[in-house]
């Protein structure tokens, strides 16, 4: 496969330090989404409050997975982030998905507490609604080129080359230090899309170090036609092929996840479910996909493949996140109470 090499910025807006990108976007994708099947939850009774009531849980969640997901990557994969002036710039990216899921739990509890609810029965309306926002913003991860897979045969299914890889990088002649978006910006260069007149106004005019960047010199570098090659005439090495494991990701955690859900809650639509049921297939669900794809996902470099029993930091955070699933089977049927 080709990698489409889509700007991840929709629109620029001059004069702020932010963008309106693909990332962003899918989040407010998946949260229309997760609102729109809520309301259809508490009209039909699976969902207990009134459907005028149902997107005020919307409210309490977008706070809990930008809190709790940025949290969670501070802890998890940059303790840089904890300092509170790098805590704060959320359009540098850095959300994890297990931090949250915990943003989110606490958001449920906020919620129950108002409006004198069970935890469960609001959980399992949750599950239904968070599958759409995974495959979204998987798909936006792709269209970044990060949390690419691990380096695999060209002749593997699926397999392309990633041009934010870091041997990418080098071959294009990067200067260092170069914003994020720079790099994108020499990406859309490198494959045709823009011309380097285009985009120069908007691109770092000295490195890290602070010494001028001669555009000039790395333009004739940045051409992913000679990048990709399968051989370089100076004997450099190419361009990995690797898994596209966002894509893997967001069909398994999201779509996947949310079509077995769907066909569980249409094949018992005439039983009612002990509480926690959806919950916990969503939990478990997601944990044990996550931590098989887990082996075709590059790990982050900083923290390696053996953060705990051999585990990655995906894994292990995968492993807590199925036994709290198990918690919680557990719990419904302590509280078997018809919806």
């Amino acid at each position: 496969m080709d990698f489409p090499a889509w700007d991840p910025v929709l629109f620029d807006i001059p004069g702020l330090p932010f963008d309106i990108r693909w990332y962003g976007l899918m989040y407010v994708v998946g949260f229309v989404a997760a609102q729109w099947i809520l309301v259809r939850l508490a009209r039909v009774g699976f969902f207990p409050v009134k459907p005028e009531v149902a997107p005020d849980l919307i409210f309490y969640c977008v706070f809990g997975v930008m809190l709790g997901g940025r949290t969670g990557y501070a802890l998890f994969y940059d303790q840089s982030l904890l300092d509170p002036r790098e805590f704060v710039q959320v359009w540098k990216g850095g959300l994890a998905f297990h931090g949250g899921l915990m943003g989110v739990a606490v958001a449920i509890a906020l919620f129950c507490r108002k409006h004198k609810l069970g935890w469960l029965c609001v959980a399992d309306s949750c599950a239904f609604a968070v599958t759409p926002g995974i495959f979204a913003v998987r798909f936006a991860n792709f269209i970044n080129g990060e949390l690419y897979g691990r380096v695999t045969s060209k002749d593997t299914p699926f397999a392309m080359q990633f041009p934010t890889d870091l041997q990418a990088s080098r071959l294009f002649g990067l200067p260092p230090g170069l914003t994020m978006r720079d790099r994108e910006l020499c990406v859309q260069v490198a494959f045709g899309k823009r011309s380097l007149v285009d985009v120069q106004p908007a691109l770092s005019q000295a490195d890290g170090l602070g010494r001028p960047i001669d555009w000039a010199a790395v333009a004739p570098r940045l051409d992913w036609a000679k990048v990709s090659a399968d051989t370089l005439p100076n004997g450099d090495p190419t361009v990995p092929f690797r898994h596209p494991s966002q894509l893997y990701e967001g069909i398994g955690e999201g779509l996947v996840l949310g079509l077995v859900l769907w066909a569980l809650y249409t094949l018992t639509r005439g039983r009612p479910w002990r509480l926690g049921t959806s919950t916990a297939v969503f939990l478990l669900g997601y944990a044990a996909i996550r931590w098989s794809l887990e082996f075709v996902r590059q790990p982050d470099d900083h923290l390696g493949t053996d953060v705990f029993l051999g585990m990655t930091m995906g894994q292990t955070l995968s492993v807590g996140l199925f036994l709290f699933g198990l918690a919680v089977l557990a719990a419904g049927r302590i509280q078997p109470a018809p919806r």
